[in-house]
């Protein structure tokens, strides 16, 4: 026998062995021998293999696409908001045990007072933008929305050092929340609301908690209603708003918009920032912002609006110019802010803020 004969018989043997154990998996997979019950948990190789394969994948790529700044220090009253809504029950929470329920999941949640030390703020940022296939951690509910997840991974990076009464304050229902028209609404509902926005609708101090007393109920409830739907995007609103029915948006909208607003303050921007407001700024295409923000109009009201607030909706909005268009390519506001030169945001946003 040759030497070429031996290659090609070892080869088709080879062959022959690849198909014979393909065959035997395919075999045993449509058998139904194979046990994914839950309850049976993972062997210690799969768990250690399955872990292993996530922590490569998240470390390579969180250093290759996660944001430079993945972490904000302001803002963790939202992001305790959502964490409380939508997170404890599966990680639990200073003070809180997780679920028993979500903990018979296989693999369950992981402690994040003992488990976020073991992550950079890089990797807990490209975890919550993307979440975990097969291990029921889902990715964060909007992928443009990088300031909400730069809030989360702040709040869990204070969460092993973080006591239950300080929790408590970044999450406690706001005393005298459920005020008056909305006893039809169900218990708790106007005081879940307020546990961010406040029982004054002022948004507790947080500088991206925009200020809802004075806006037009009108606006507050389509505003509602497209977080509910998705096409406002905001993990946070969109999963608080989801829950709502539409006599309960009505009720709030109502609510909020019946509530004083900040009140007048002098204008703090600059007479550049006063004929953006009142004339426009033809030379950039930019039309006047009273023409659209002015009492009677179907936009939201600016004047007491948080100066922070605006600034960060107008950087929002600017965003990457590719995904601002291809999520919604007739969009006005993506275009303005565009055109606003990154000096004038901060003394335009003040003078808004200021305005009467």
């Amino acid at each position: 026998m040759t030497k070429a004969m031996t290659i090609t018989i070892t080869w088709k043997r080879a062959l022959a062995t690849l198909t014979a154990l393909f065959a035997a998996g395919m075999l045993y997979a449509w058998s139904g021998a194979f046990n994914v019950a839950a309850s049976s948990g993972h062997w210690p190789i799969t768990n250690w293999f399955l872990h292993w394969v996530m922590e490569n994948s998240v470390r390579t790529r969180a250093a290759l696409t996660s944001p430079a700044d993945p972490k904000a220090d302001t803002g963790l009253v939202s992001a305790a908001g959502h964490f409380a809504a939508a997170c404890a029950s599966c990680h639990g929470a200073p003070g809180r045990r997780p679920s028993p329920v979500m903990q018979a999941a296989t693999p369950h949640a992981p402690d994040l007072q003992k488990n976020a030390p073991l992550w950079t703020d890089k990797q807990l940022n490209w975890i919550l933008q993307h979440g975990v296939k097969f291990s029921g951690m889902p990715a964060w509910a909007v992928q443009d929305r990088p300031d909400e997840v730069a809030r989360m991974v702040a709040f869990v990076r204070a969460l092993p050092a973080m006591t239950p009464a300080q929790y408590r304050a970044l999450t406690e229902q706001a005393a005298g929340a459920g005020s008056t028209g909305t006893a039809a609404l169900r218990p708790g509902l106007v005081a879940s609301c307020a546990s961010c926005h406040g029982a004054d609708g002022r948004g507790r101090g947080q500088p991206d908690i925009p200020v809802l007393g004075g806006q037009h109920p009108a606006y507050l409830l389509a505003s509602l209603r497209a977080y509910a739907t998705g096409e406002r995007h905001s993990a946070v609103m969109g999963n608080a708003a989801a829950a709502l029915t539409d006599a309960e948006m009505r009720t709030l909208a109502a609510h909020y918009a019946a509530m004083p607003g900040i009140g007048d303050t002098p204008p703090a921007g600059t007479a550049a920032a006063r004929a953006l407001v009142e004339r426009g700024e033809p030379r950039l295409q930019l039309p006047a912002c009273a023409s659209c923000h002015a009492p009677g109009k179907g936009y939201p009201v600016l004047a007491g609006q948080k100066a922070s607030y605006i600034a960060q909706r107008l950087r929002g909005w600017r965003g990457e110019k590719e995904v601002v268009d291809a999520r919604k390519p007739h969009d006005t506001m993506p275009v303005i802010a565009r055109r606003i030169p990154e000096e004038m945001i901060e003394p335009l946003a003040r003078y808004l803020a200021g305005t009467r």
